[in-house]
Parts: structure tokens; sequence; C-alpha cells
């Protein structure tokens, strides 16, 4: 067998996405081609005739780390059969951040043909998640639980934006009877 960059053989790395039971790239140690291979033998043929949807957890990605890139992305959604894409009922996109939002927005449209682009939901949290996706049907990782805390206390941290809830502080500025503000979110 052949052994990709990561010095796994394809089976290894099969057997490694198995064992998970969720595809949570911490790393770039599954190559594409071993995923689209899993998709196409585990995943496509027990969806049936049914219409589905699709939760993607953007949760703790980042660019340099753990993001396969967009032509990985898109090898994987040209890996699709047509079918398959056509019972899509909706994408949510859970815990989006801004990079994410804008590079969507602008090349989303070009990217994800065959409709897929509008079946594009983002969901900021978990409890938004659940008005469209039965609870005890989708096993939620620790970290996607905790990360859904954090943005609790700092709404819009996710974004990279500041709290869109004034602090008022105790001290008028420039001799004016209206206290300061802070958009600063302070964990």
């Amino acid at each position: 067998m052949s052994s990709s960059a990561s010095g796994l053989s394809h089976i290894d790395q099969e057997q490694l996405m198995e064992k998970l039971q969720i595809f949570k790239i911490q790393a770039r140690v599954i190559s594409v081609e071993v995923l689209k291979k899993y998709l196409e033998e585990k995943i496509f043929s027990q969806l049936g005739e049914k219409q589905f949807s699709v939760v993607y957890v953007h949760t703790g990605v980042q660019r340099s780390d753990n993001f396969p890139g967009i032509s990985a992305l898109r090898s994987i959604y040209e890996a699709i059969p047509i079918n398959v894409k056509d019972q899509i009922e909706a994408v949510y996109f859970l815990h989006p951040g801004l990079q994410a939002r804008l590079f969507f927005a602008t090349f989303g449209r070009f990217l994800f043909n065959g409709g897929l682009y509008q079946k594009l939901q983002y969901v900021n949290r978990l409890e938004f998640l659940w008005s469209h996706v039965r609870r005890n049907g989708l096993e939620i990782p620790e970290f996607v639980l905790d990360h859904d805390e954090e943005l609790e206390d700092c709404p819009l941290m996710d974004y990279g934006l500041e709290s869109d809830h004034p602090r008022t502080y105790a001290s008028p500025t420039h001799d004016s009877p209206v206290g300061m503000y802070s958009m600063r979110c302070i964990a």
C-alpha cells in the first residue's frame, strides 16, 4: 500500500476516520483522496433516496493549522454524486467565523454550483441549530460545547468583533454627564 505525506497508509487513515466517527480535522493527517473514498463507500451508500441535512462544524478551525484548504473542499464537493447533492436539504454551518462568512459571500456561488450555496445556513449557536436538527440525532463533541459557552459570554467573539453590549464605566469623559462606554468583551 502506498502511504501519504503523513506516513500513514491509506488503510490506516480509513481506520482512523472510522475510529473517530466524525470529521474533525485537527491537522492535515487525512488525505482528501482517502476522505472521498470513505464518503463514497461508507456514507453515500447509506443515504438511500431520502432528503438529509449536513452539519459542518467550523469550531476552532484556523486557516494555518487545521483548515484543509479551498481546493480540498472543492475536490470533495465535486466527488459527491449528483443524486446525493440533490437530496441535500440544507447545510448548517456551525460557528462560522468572519473570514469564512466573507469568503463564502464572495466566492460561494462560484465554488458550489448546483444550488448548494443557496442551501447554506449559518448557525452561530447550538441553540439555533436545534430548531433545524433533532438534538438527540447528533452527537456534539465537547470542544464545540465549550466554544458555544464561551460565545455566550462574548457574543461577537467568534466574528473577531467586540461585544454588542456596551459596558458603562463610572467616570464621565470630558466633563460629560454620560459615562464612558466600551464595546470590548471582557471574559
